[in-house]
């Protein structure tokens, strides 16, 4: 039924409990990982001096396939195959949520596997909730 689960990670607790469920599903239906982490540069005001935004880029990149082969060695050293993909976002209109369901439907996998932080009031209000906006978009289900 699952066989191809794409789970998104961020490197915090909640996506490693999500990754953990991601790797519990893939046993249980003898299916594979697809281990996505998004970055977000859209800045603009980049012509001022400080900072750097290609430096920025750079590190956000670098930090973003750091979370995904931390991730990816997990699921090998449970014994579940797993891809890895760094979902850029550089344009202007495009959100994270969107592009973690663009990766599925494009895969294509059966279900997100995603966790979220719980954020209420003034916290979500301010940085909202990546797994909502998943959810919300999504043509793939999510658990």
């Amino acid at each position: 039924m699952y066989r191809n689960i794409l789970v998104a990670v961020d490197g915090s607790h909640t996506s490693e409990i999500a990754l953990q469920e991601a790797i519990k599903l893939a046993r249980a239906f003898n299916g594979k990982l697809m281990i996505v982490h998004a970055v977000e540069m859209v800045n603009i005001n980049f012509d001022s001096e400080f900072p750097v935004p290609n430096e920025i880029w750079e590190a956000m990149r670098k930090s973003g396939e750091t979370v995904l082969a931390k991730a990816q060695a997990a699921a090998r050293e449970a014994g579940i195959a797993a891809e890895t993909r760094l979902l850029e976002i550089d344009t202007l209109g495009r959100r994270i949520p969107e592009a973690i369901a663009d990766a599925a439907q494009s895969w294509p996998a059966d279900v997100i596997v995603i966790g979220t932080h719980g954020r209420r009031g003034i916290s979500h209000l301010f940085l909202g909730s990546v797994a909502e906006g998943v959810v919300r978009v999504a043509s793939t289900p999510c658990c």
